[in-house]
């Protein structure tokens, strides 16, 4: 049996009206377009940026909350040659200053009020589907290799940089979910993850969009309002953080949703403890497969099967169309089981970071990017995160990963989240420090949880504090914040002496 060719991502407004136009394409909670529709706004929104001086090359900031508007722009500036960064509107005004001007942004579509930088042209998401006087700007033919997508990393070292993303990286990404999901036009998915981000705006809109399903987007995510909204759109997946699994997980027990039309939910942006992946699964009945992948992967480069042996604590083989290597710091491969830095190729790679040709040579060797993760490959080839390379604590010599700590951590039911620093320490160098949140209703004590690891954990790894806070902290993303958690330990703590 013969399988039709994908259609062209950058076509497939045109390429849905031509083939169904009355279906549904992309809706949130104001608006709801068929393909018909769609294509019609993407064309008037084109036009409009074309009014403004857009033309091939250029770069449009979208400065916009989770919307259907996002989505049309996206394509309008790819209809135009143009690339697209997209700007996380809950930065502070100086952070969107130096990603519109890092980017090189000719003009930001924004909410009607927003506050933007001088000197950049802005255009409202309304005046962006407004009709437009002249005729509808021509689609102008884009190469594999021409820029897309602008996705500006988190900055918890030093600026951000600009990932860039062309559009032969996300042909193939989009390739390879659709093969490892089986995505088809039956396909619905329920979009609670930021649009700012390579995950919302390739695994949560573009595959669904390019296997002929559909994009219901949610507004910020509220877990009171996330089954009612799984029931109302009927979903057949979604892709989440831990931090939202972990708080559908506490949602009180009468809570029984319809989840009936989800086929399954995807775990990305951080490793997602076993216990926590089991509670959701026996509670509400939707199985979970963990992956793995970066920014600078345009998404994801593992991810357990659906179909095949599902192993959690992993986060599956390789997808389709890229490789995982896993070498020593001389970057030579280490025999299969043993622990080393993750290293990934394929055509999903970026092809660098915008303006800096040095951080580019530094993680893109030969073809390979070094994603600074430490993990193995176990018998079958599924890959294990140990842990990040900069998280690693260092205490008198012996290596020591946090995830080790959190794993033991989440075993504790009571257990909401938690974080393991390092703490500068003045003879050992660094000490392993725990943040921990609780669930409503806990009655575990900090000697409790730290007694509970004395018989499961060697002694260097138990943690010499574990501190309670209500609320670990987050990134825009979703994912714990450790650099926050170092910054609050180092205000908060004196210095350890004597351990």
């Amino acid at each position: 049996m013969t399988t039709a060719p994908l259609p062209d991502v950058p076509d497939l407004p045109e390429s849905r009206a031509a083939r169904a136009p009355s279906d549904p394409a992309v809706a949130d909670d104001r608006l709801d377009l068929s393909n018909a529709e769609f294509a019609a706004a993407v064309r008037t929104a084109a036009t409009r940026l074309a009014e403004f001086g857009v033309d091939r090359g250029d770069v449009v900031g979208l400065l916009l909350p989770n919307r259907v508007e996002l989505v049309v722009g996206l394509f309008a500036a790819w209809r135009l040659g143009a690339a697209v960064t997209p700007i996380n509107p809950a930065l502070a005004p100086p952070e969107i200053t130096y990603q519109a001007a890092d980017a090189g942004a000719r003009v930001l579509v924004t909410e009607p009020g927003a506050t933007t930088p001088d000197g950049v042209a802005t255009l409202t998401c309304d005046e962006l589907l407004a009709e437009a006087d002249g005729d509808a700007a021509d689609p102008v033919g884009v190469p594999p290799g021409a820029l897309a997508l602008l996705i500006y990393t988190a900055g918890t070292t030093g600026a951000p940089k600009g990932v860039m993303i062309t559009h032969g990286n996300i042909a193939a990404m989009t390739a390879s979910f659709i093969a490892h999901f089986s995505f088809t036009d039956r396909d619905h998915s329920l979009l609670v993850l930021p649009l700012f981000h390579a995950n919302g705006v390739v695994l949560g809109t573009l595959s669904p969009l390019r296997a002929g399903g559909r994009t219901t987007i949610v507004g910020r995510f509220r877990p009171d309002e996330f089954f009612p909204a799984v029931e109302r759109h009927r979903p057949t997946y979604f892709s989440a953080v831990p931090a939202i699994y972990a708080m559908l997980t506490a949602l009180p027990g009468e809570v029984t949703p319809d989840t009936s039309s989800l086929r399954f939910g995807i775990c990305g942006a951080a490793p997602m403890p076993v216990d926590l992946i089991e509670r959701f699964e026996s509670r509400f009945g939707v199985p979970i497969v963990e992956g793995y992948g970066l920014s600078e992967t345009t998404t994801a480069s593992a991810v357990n099967p659906l179909d095949g042996p599902r192993k959690p604590g992993t986060v599956g083989p390789p997808l389709p169309g890229q490789r995982i290597r896993i070498v020593d710091g001389a970057l030579r491969d280490v025999p299969r089981g043993e622990t080393g830095e993750v290293l990934i190729a394929g055509d999903v790679v970026m092809s660098g970071y915008l303006g800096r040709p040095d951080a580019t040579a530094e993680t893109i060797v030969d073809g390979w990017l070094r994603t600074g993760d430490v993990g193995l490959l176990d018998e079958d080839g599924y890959l294990r995160l140990v842990d990040r390379l900069k998280d690693m604590v260092i205490r008198g010599g012996e290596n020591i990963y946090p995830k080790e700590i959190e794993a033991q951590l989440y075993r504790n039911p009571q257990v909401f989240e938690a974080a393991v620093i390092g703490r500068p320490h003045d003879v050992l160098g660094e000490v392993p420090v725990a943040y921990v949140s609780l669930r409503e209703g806990a009655t575990v004590t900090t000697a409790g949880l730290i007694d509970a690891l004395q018989g499961e954990l060697a002694r260097a790894k138990v943690p010499v504090d574990l501190i309670l806070l209500d609320e670990i902290p987050k990134n825009p993303v979703g994912k714990i914040d450790k650099p926050a958690l170092r910054r609050r330990d180092r205000e908060a703590s004196p210095s350890i002496e004597n351990l």
